[in-house]
């Protein structure tokens, strides 16, 4: 691995959560619970820097380890419409939507576990995806990774294996 890694995206964001040792940094839902595992941040959310997010929506990366996880996360989540038909091409129409009606924050709380149990190449879909859309979105587009400071440099170096040299970059149209 001679070569540097790529840079992230502007639009991506890598957040370390400091362990919690009475589990008080947990997405609703995380534990198994009957919740979703998503919800909408109180007040619009914070960072743990204290920064507001716009738009901001949490999600949890543990119940997102299968694309079909992550449909179902993000439109829980989102509260994305009926006609969302959980595949790429539907997310990248239900984000563009979205981003019509004002800014938006994705916050993954234990990222490292998003699509964890697919093919790296789906992750590197998922970041296509987001990226084509915050290129040609209206309003800002920001997603946070946030995990554990343990977790962070892991999942860093996956995010950069599967972009490479795509950072950024919308996915081809074939």
């Amino acid at each position: 691995m001679g070569a540097a890694s790529p840079q992230a995206p502007a639009w991506l964001v890598y957040d370390g959560a400091p362990p919690e040792p009475d589990g008080g940094a947990t997405v609703p839902g995380s534990d198994g619970g009957p919740q979703s595992g998503c919800g909408a941040l109180a007040g619009g959310g914070a960072l743990s820097g204290g920064g507001a997010l716009p738009g901001g929506v949490l999600m949890s990366g543990t119940r997102a380890r299968t694309r079909a996880g992550l449909h179902e996360a993000l439109a829980g989540a989102l509260e994305l419409p009926d006609w969302y038909g959980r595949n790429w091409d539907a997310l990248a129409d239900a984000l563009a939507d979205r981003l019509d009606a004002g800014p938006l924050t994705v916050v993954v709380a234990d990222a490292a576990d998003l699509l964890a149990d697919e093919p790296p190449a789906q992750l590197g879909t998922l970041l296509d995806v987001l990226g084509a859309v915050a290129a040609g979105g209206h309003e800002t587009l920001r997603v946070v990774l946030r995990d554990h400071l343990d977790r962070l440099s892991a999942l860093r170096d996956r995010v950069a294996a599967v972009l490479g040299r795509r950072v950024g970059t919308p996915p081809s149209a074939g």
